[in-house]
Formats: C-alpha cells, structure tokens, sequence
C-alpha cells in the first residue's frame, strides 16, 4: 500500500477564512496525479467522515494543469474561538497522513 506522500510532493491544510477549511495535495508529476485522482479516495464522503460535516458542503476541485486536489469544507470550529485547537488550520490535514493507497501504477 501506499500514503499520500508517495503521490504528493506536499500535502497542506490552511484557513480560507474563518469559516472554511482547504487542504492542498500537490502531486509529484502527471503520472502520479492522474493515478491519485483515478483512485477516487479524496472523495467528500472521506471529508465528511474525517472531518463530521456534510457531504454537501465539501467541495472537491481537480486541478489537472496544477497537478493539484483542493479540497474545502467547514471548518471545525470558527477560527480562534475558544474551541479552535489549531487557529491556523495548519494541521488539519495529519489524519490523512495514514490514508492507504493504492500503490502507483508503473508509468
């Protein structure tokens, strides 16, 4: 099996606003984001899941000529209330670092 580290150069999550959530997977070449996005695991049930919210408020955008997966959502809670354990967003993506994948299909 394989994580999102072997697709993705660089996984992030980041505030986009006080009310929205976004996470980055930026992938390493064609070839690695077109087996990523075939997988279909960055799905909104998987957000949903992770982060307890509504499919219907996940919005998953492919960015093929940016190699790219953006993903937004509600966040948590609204940045710096006094329930907001990661005022930034910045680590929000870390329960998608023990996703399994598929390994990667030889080019």
């Amino acid at each position: 099996m394989a994580t999102l580290l072997d697709y993705c150069s660089l996984v992030r999550s980041k505030n986009a606003g006080p009310f929205t959530l976004t996470l980055d997977f930026m992938c390493h070449d064609q070839h690695t984001y077109e087996a990523l996005t075939s997988t279909g695991i960055l799905n909104r049930t998987l957000f949903a899941g992770l982060f307890d919210t509504s499919e219907n408020e996940i919005l998953v955008v492919n960015h093929p000529h940016a190699l790219a997966v953006k993903v937004s959502l509600p966040r948590p809670s609204v940045q710096g209330d006094q329930h907001d354990s990661d005022c930034y967003a910045g680590q929000q993506y870390a329960p998608l670092m023990e996703l399994q994948l598929p390994e990667i299909p030889c080019a």
